[in-house]
């Protein structure tokens, strides 16, 4: 009788030292070694019928890409993620796999699932460092003209399917650097921005044009995009109109939008103080409000800044925490703390003008709300008082107008949102897609992707069909 096959344990990706990382901002992943990834790979079972493919926005074919590398086939491994996703090293790092592809997957179900995301980052950092550089082939030019508004993930996921379908393809980000949210929401920690700067200059090489300074909205309107010859638009411009709690005491000094204090964070570099000497609110006891991805990244980059204490506020339990299990780990590994079922009520100031203290209401879960989460009930008589020197808000953001209020015949939400068919991204303006975070509302880098996606394939039909 053939002896039994020993089971291989999920091989973990090496960490910075929880107390060295939470004062500096190098990458907290260290990446997984060639026989690291391939003694991780050797764990897929390589399922006839790969449920985690059907978890991937983009249907990146995991199984393949994963038996590539275990036969030492890296090259082909990248070439075969390529196919699907043009931004490999950036979901392997900030994708949620453990409720899409890993979540799906028919070893987790007596084990820890493949860690599937671990290794699509080991194949686009070994291409980075390895590799050839060479391109995957293209279609022949078609003569049509695509005009992509916004470098986030669905912007750069559009430019790139469509460069290879053989189109002319040309990228306009507001901001003076590409990659959206990209490069001025989420940390280097956790994102580093050469990341970002190499899968753009991918796409790039592959011969899409990216033009940073495009206000589109109100340098040069969308009509004014086909006036100057676009044959089809698409629009990923994000949600990144901040939110606030619309309580006593907000316009205190040392309040500030998780949107503003991570953009001056990453993008305008503050991080790098005193090399990039960006202004940016310090504060020495911190609170966030808010208790997803954004708030734990504003969180872990204030204990980075010099912050002696990180506190979350959020008016929930641990169970609906929207962030990510990982983040939330990280987090509390940095030293961040947790005040949870928790509501601030008012803001209290100084003679100056500034924060130095928040008024909470304790609170305990009632019935589930429209998200499906229970809602929160104040306890009545519970009022305490937080001292605070920084409060950083992280509790969601909105659709930013400028671009939609200069587009009139363009179906929005009641929440100012571009109203878009959900398979493929068509709005109600002739010629022009709309996906991520200005259709759907603030969600995920991979969600984001998998609009632009199925845009990409509407876009195509088009410019060789018709509308």
């Amino acid at each position: 009788m053939a002896a039994k096959k020993e089971r291989i344990q999920r091989v973990p990706m090496p960490e910075q030292d929880p107390d060295v990382r939470k004062r500096n901002f190098q990458e907290v992943p260290l990446g997984y070694s060639v026989e690291q990834a391939q003694a991780e790979a050797s764990r897929c079972l390589q399922c006839r019928k790969p449920s985690c493919v059907e978890g991937c926005p983009v249907q990146v074919d995991i199984p393949g890409f994963i038996n590539l590398i275990t036969k030492g086939d890296f090259t082909g491994a990248i070439r075969n993620l390529w196919a699907k996703n043009a931004l490999p090293a950036v979901c392997g790092r900030v994708c949620p796999q453990e409720i899409q592809c890993e979540g799906r997957c028919v070893v987790g179900k007596k084990d820890k699932p493949v860690a599937i995301g671990n290794l699509e980052r080991f194949c686009a950092d070994y291409e980075r460092m390895h590799g050839s550089g060479e391109l995957p082939p293209k279609e022949e030019p078609t003569g049509k003209k695509v005009a992509v508004v916004g470098s986030g993930p669905s912007g750069l996921t559009v430019a790139g399917d469509l460069i290879l379908k053989g189109h002319s393809v040309t990228v306009l980000e507001a901001f003076h650097k590409p990659g959206g949210v990209l490069v001025y929401g989420i940390p280097e920690f956790r994102l580093p921005k050469d990341i970002v700067a190499h899968e753009v200059n991918f796409l790039e090489r592959l011969g899409v044009e990216v033009r940073c300074n495009q206000v589109v909205g109100r340098t040069v309107s969308v009509d004014e995009l086909f006036e100057e010859g676009y044959d089809a638009v698409y629009l990923g411009v994000g949600a990144g109109l901040p939110r606030f709690l619309n309580i006593p005491g907000e316009n205190l000094v040392g309040i500030l939008s998780a949107n503003e204090y991570l953009t001056r964070a990453n993008l305008m570099k503050a991080y790098k103080f005193p090399e990039v000497d960006t202004p940016i609110p310090r504060g020495t006891d911190v609170v966030v409000l808010g208790a997803g991805n954004v708030a734990m990244d504003s969180a872990r980059t204030a204990m980075r800044m010099g912050a002696e204490r990180v506190r979350i506020v959020y008016r929930r339990s641990r169970e609906e925490m929207p962030a990510r299990a990982a983040e939330i780990h990280h987090a509390e590994e940095e030293g961040i703390e947790f005040f949870l079922l928790t509501n601030p009520i008012r803001y209290i100031g100084d003679d100056n003008g500034r924060v130095k203290a928040m008024e909470c209401l304790k609170m305990e879960l009632g019935e589930p709300d429209e998200s499906g989460r229970r809602r929160p009930v104040p306890i009545e008589g519970s009022e305490f008082i937080l001292e605070t020197d920084l409060v950083i808000v992280a509790v969601g953001s909105g659709a930013n107008p400028l671009l939609t209020q200069t587009t009139s015949d363009m179906q929005l939400n009641k929440w100012g949102y571009i109203v878009a068919d959900p398979e493929t991204g068509k709005t109600t303006k002739k010629g022009v897609w709309a996906g991520g975070d200005i259709v759907t509302g603030a969600a995920t880098v991979i969600l984001a992707m998998g609009a632009g996606r199925k845009a990409a394939d509407s876009i195509h039909k088009y410019l060789t069909w018709g509308w």
